[in-house]
């Protein structure tokens, strides 16, 4: 497919405000807001999905449905990583530039764009909706190609790393968030790197977690109080003069509680693909307990004797901030999970299910 004449309606991505156009009704109470943002929203949560979550039509369908049950009572803001296999595929073209290999890194970048493209296909939204998200994509590989020189060799560093990493992330809201429109519920992506300011140390920046926070709540909002999901990109965010930074190889986990720290979220879900945090790796161990609660000290515990638990930067954040974090399985939601968080009385879940 050639992308280099796809044009786009305005130069660079759409704000969440002029996305929301399809759900025009509900994002006019945003604009005639007498207060513009309000200061609190109750019952909010947030979701984080993993790429495994994410790999394919029906994953995304089936994830979308998670969030409909709980926005039938909740505030839903979610975050997203990649498609499970893409930021391999996109580190794959940054060597690729680096060996001067570029035909091999075009072929790359177009196998991404193909992939989404054929999810897109697989989702069968109503026509207008197909279209529209098509050229979202398109124009996204367009970018992405623009990165891949028609000669010579790239010095493949950091910041180009960052930037074509970024992209998983950024085709994945689009179609997330078609997903959820499919599913009845009103949404719009988000990409993280508008309110996410960073250090400028790539691969592994630094969030600056105040000044995020005051420019994400400008951005996530004024949608949730429209009653709008925000579908945000995990992963990224920006320096101060724009460019494109990553906060670290698998880190969207951490994206998910900077996201539910900026919104006030009263809970942060990690949907994943096991029922939580076990005492071992249950795969290898007969052993293994599925452990239902936790403290931030003990899940901290757990994670400095080499146990699988969560990013290492999410229990700092929500012990500071009296987050509650659960780690449930997507393909599994009617396991209760784990929760880390203070001792609290048992109570239903705003998420669904036993908690």
């Amino acid at each position: 497919m050639n992308l280099e004449n796809v044009q786009e309606d305005v130069s660079g991505e759409r704000s969440p405000a002029a996305r929301a156009g399809r759900s025009k009704a509900a994002y006019d109470e945003v604009i005639h807001y007498a207060g513009g943002v309000a200061s609190q929203l109750p019952n909010i949560v947030a979701f984080k999905f993993g790429g495994s979550s994410l790999l394919g039509a029906d994953r995304m369908l089936h994830a979308a449905g998670l969030v409909q049950a709980a926005a039938r009572s909740s505030n839903v803001a979610v975050v997203v990583s990649a498609m499970k296999g893409v930021t391999d595929h996109l580190l794959s073209i940054a060597r690729a530039l680096a060996g001067g290999k570029l035909a091999h890194a075009r072929h790359e970048a177009e196998l991404v764009l193909d992939l989404h493209l054929d999810v897109l296909h697989d989702l069968q939204l109503a026509e207008h909706d197909s279209l529209r998200v098509r050229h979202e994509l398109q124009l996204l590989g367009r970018d992405l190609l623009h990165e891949v020189p028609v000669h010579g060799r790239v010095a493949a560093g950091a910041e180009l790393f960052d930037r074509l990493a970024s992209f998983g992330e950024r085709f994945s809201v689009r179609l997330f968030a078609a997903a959820l429109e499919k599913s009845g519920v009103p949404a719009v992506p988000v990409t993280s790197s508008e309110f996410v300011l960073t250090c400028d140390t790539f691969r592994d920046a630094e969030p600056h977690l105040e000044q995020t926070r005051q420019r994400g709540r400008d951005v996530l909002l004024p949608l949730l109080e429209a009653g709008i999901v925000p579908v945000v990109t995990g992963f990224i965010g920006a320096t101060p003069d724009g460019r494109i930074t990553t906060l670290g190889r698998n880190s969207s986990d951490f994206s998910g509680a900077i996201v539910a720290h900026v919104v006030n979220a009263d809970e942060l879900v990690i949907w994943t693909d096991v029922d939580g945090i076990f005492t071992a790796n249950p795969s290898e161990s007969a052993e293994a307990r599925l452990l239902h609660e936790l403290s931030y000290d003990e899940a901290r515990a757990l994670a400095a004797s080499g146990a699988k638990v969560l990013h290492a930067k999410v229990l700092p954040l929500a012990a500071e901030t009296e987050m509650v974090v659960w780690v449930r399985n997507t393909f599994n939601p009617q396991a209760r999970g784990t929760r880390i968080g203070s001792p609290r009385v048992p109570e239903t879940s705003p998420h669904g299910g036993a908690a």
